[in-house]
């Protein structure tokens, strides 16, 4: 256990002695929190209005290292309601709708790292490597959206927008999960114009408040 929790950096081993301290990882969970906090207000009737608009599940991601984190989950109407991750819950980048678009965010030479990084990770997904996370990558930078249909669930539809930041790559995604048989290209279409205008107003109104 001590031996694990040093890998993930939650503790690490004092110079010198058998004792333990606590690691770097709890410095930077300890960071994020007001982060993930201040980043849930300021979204949070973006991601409640794209759950009513569309009638499908919607999330808040948050990219942090390698993988992507749940800040945030409206449900919506749908009779079938699909959800593949619950709030507080990681995926590795790539793994997701939301985690697709955070991924494709980034520039070409650090995508192509972090896959590298990632791909022997994927044990859990079989329907997931190398090759489909790059061609995955390559669609949402052509297309604007990011598209999962089965890769995570055999029956789920993902679907997600990059948050855009002035200065720097991407670091929110708004995405929703959907049931994939009862998803038409008609859908697809209209949810993606959704999403872009949810986080368009949102935008708007977060530099008018700045000011």
């Amino acid at each position: 256990m001590l031996k694990c929790l040093q890998d993930e950096g939650l503790i690490a081993q004092a110079k010198g002695s058998l004792g333990y301290q606590m690691g770097p990882l709890v410095y930077e969970l300890g960071l994020a929190v007001p982060c993930s906090a201040l980043e849930v207000a300021r979204w949070s009737d973006a991601v409640d209005a794209v759950a009513r608009r569309t009638g499908v599940t919607t999330y808040l991601m948050r990219r942090t290292g390698l993988e992507a984190v749940c800040l945030l989950k409206s449900e919506g109407r749908s009779l079938v309601r699909v959800i593949p991750v619950e709030v507080g819950q990681r995926r590795l980048l790539g793994v997701g709708a939301g985690a697709t678009a955070l991924l494709a965010a980034l520039d070409e030479s650090t995508t192509d790292t972090l896959i590298d990084l990632i791909a022997p990770e994927l044990i859990n997904h079989p329907r997931i490597d190398a090759h489909t996370l790059r061609l995955s990558v390559e669609q949402a930078r052509r297309n604007g959206v990011a598209i999962s249909r089965g890769r995570v669930m055999e029956q789920s539809f993902g679907l997600g927008i990059a948050v855009p930041q002035t200065q720097g790559p991407p670091t929110l995604a708004i995405s929703i999960a959907a049931h994939l048989p009862s998803v038409t290209e008609t859908d697809i279409t209209q949810w993606s114009q959704i999403i872009g205008q949810e986080i368009d107003q949102a935008l708007a109104l977060q530099k008018g408040a700045s000011h």
